[in-house]
């Protein structure tokens, strides 16, 4: 089995926690573990846009023939604008990992969610519909529309420095680096 090695990773840039309006959104193209191209575009803080920003980036790039998988490192970008997993892998025919370093903390991202976000109940939801995060390596993931081999052999193949794919670290580092001038931190 040759593992799937296009990919695009998507991280959101940093923010401060009392701006509201649109965060960057920022994707990095990956073969294998080489930067290939880089996408951008906004998304609204706690909004609902985030699938169908991804969705249209894609599509009307021109990587869109290349991308055999989209990463997320989380399923929320821009605060609470929750992606939908399944919806995204449906409407792109590819599929969706979300990796993680560890488990997400369910109870006290329900608090948080139900506290200070309109829609909480839709996006508790989408959270839900995304399945439990298995263990995969040194990483926890969540997947549509692949298998838990053919995606260990793709977190294999895009990652060279640290845990996490090549395109989700360089999508950080390039979203931290044009909002704030600088990058920093682990991805």
């Amino acid at each position: 089995m040759r593992p799937i090695t296009n990919v695009i990773g998507f991280d959101d840039a940093p923010f401060s926690r009392e701006y509201r309006g649109d965060v960057l959104l920022v994707g990095a193209v990956c073969a294998r573990t080489r930067l290939d191209g880089v996408l951008s575009g906004r998304v609204r803080r706690d909004g609902q846009n985030a699938t169908a920003r991804m969705t249209e980036m894609i599509r009307f790039s021109q990587f869109a023939r290349l991308i055999r998988a989209v990463l997320l490192q989380g399923i929320a970008v821009a605060g609470f604008n929750v992606v939908d997993i399944h919806a995204l892998a449906d409407s792109l025919g590819v599929p969706v990992l979300v990796v993680a370093r560890r488990p997400p903390d369910y109870p006290s991202i329900r608090r948080a969610l139900f506290s200070r976000v309109r829609g909480a109940a839709r996006k508790w939801r989408l959270i839900e519909s995304a399945g439990k995060p298995e263990r995969l390596g040194p990483v926890v993931v969540q997947r549509v529309g692949i298998g838990r081999e053919e995606a260990a052999a793709l977190l294999g193949a895009t990652t060279l420095h640290g845990h996490l794919p090549e395109a989700l670290r360089l999508a950080h580092l390039i979203a931290g680096g044009i909002t704030t001038g600088r990058s920093r931190g682990r991805a």
